[in-house]
């Protein structure tokens, strides 16, 4: 019932800002056996028609309730409370001036993740680390043949060279001997 409401109100109103503070299932604190089931079919029209969802679950608002509020047998009263709690600190700077007010689409922003940008000597040495391998097995129990690398993305051709001539002298036993090392460089200058 509740996803097919959001997905008609997001019909309705394609250009709002859509929160939703749902509650998530927990192992430990369970209702009904058919939690998990509701949650699980749920997520799809979370995602597709929300904005911004804010995950509560009830086993960590019963924690809550005995170690910080220290409550020896929480009701449901005592949950919800907490809930509008943070719903209420949620929308404070939509309800109140201030000199820092963030509307719910500066928050939905500064919510998506931003990844660091490796660096060529960063992404190089992950390269040949065991742990990165997409294959089960350790290249310092056996050695190279050869070797050809694909960079995707803006970057120094001169800064891929001097790595790979950087990797090729610091790891030389693990690498075959052989009178000229074959060490192809591909860089693409496509979108990371």
């Amino acid at each position: 019932m509740g996803t097919l409401l959001i997905s008609k109100i997001r019909e309705e109103f394609p250009d709002r800002i859509m929160n939703t503070f749902s509650v998530v299932p927990s192992p430990k604190v369970s209702d009904t056996v058919v939690e998990p089931y509701n949650a699980t079919l749920s997520v799809h029209q979370l995602v597709e028609n929300t904005d911004e969802t804010y995950c509560i679950d009830n086993e960590a608002l019963y924690d809550i309730c005995f170690r910080t509020l220290r409550l020896s047998t929480p009701t449901y009263g005592d949950l919800n409370h907490l809930v509008s709690l943070t719903m209420s600190g949620i929308t404070t700077s939509l309800r109140f001036p201030g000199q820092l007010n963030a509307d719910l689409r500066k928050l939905a922003v500064n919510m998506v993740q931003q990844y660091r940008a490796l660096t060529v000597p960063e992404l190089t040495q992950q390269m040949f680390d065991a742990k990165n391998m997409m294959a089960a097995c350790d290249p310092r129990h056996g050695r190279y043949l050869t070797v050809a690398t694909v960079f995707r993305g803006r970057m120094s051709m001169k800064e891929v060279d001097e790595q790979m001539l950087a990797i090729q002298s610091k790891n030389s036993s693990y690498f075959v001997e052989r009178l000229t090392f074959d060490c192809q460089e591909s860089p693409l200058h496509l979108p990371a």
